[in-house]
């Protein structure tokens, strides 16, 4: 991070995100290092017979992280947007807490790229990931979308 950016605490952001605080997402930052966590709750089961975390909560914790890293490596200023996000579903998730890291793997002045991961017990056998690309907004960017 530059030292003209402003740096973002990370769990305010996902405390003004409402559904990432109603799904319960901290982030746990260590230096330069960003995890996000997925808080277990009842209301995040999809399937009550396996019991397994919902597909959509899952997919959202992976682009809510990939939000959290760009918004941690890019300092305050508006939300990175979705532009288009692919998620690779590896295995069911457990009824426990998630974890979650994303690396961007390009950036470009209005454009990322950010690949994410999502993991429980063990953080080799993820149990989803994503691919994403995000537009970026500059602080003094006037158009909307």
């Amino acid at each position: 991070m530059s030292e003209t950016k402003k740096p973002v605490d990370i769990n305010a952001l996902m405390q003004a995100i409402p559904y990432a605080r109603y799904l319960g997402i901290t982030v746990d930052q260590r230096g330069n290092e960003v995890t996000t966590v997925l808080h277990f709750s009842q209301q995040l089961i999809g399937n009550p017979v396996l019991p397994a975390l919902h597909g959509g909560v899952i997919g959202a914790f992976l682009e809510t992280t990939a939000i959290a890293q760009l918004a941690f490596e890019g300092g305050a200023g508006p939300l990175p947007k979705p532009i288009g996000l692919t998620i690779d579903y590896l295995r069911s998730g457990k009824p426990v807490d998630t974890y979650g890291r994303a690396e961007i793997t390009k950036q470009g002045r209005r454009v990322a790229t950010v690949r994410a991961e999502a993991w429980q017990d063990d953080r080799s056998r993820p149990i989803a990931a994503a691919h994403g690309h995000f537009l970026l907004q500059a602080a003094d960017d006037t158009t909307t979308s």
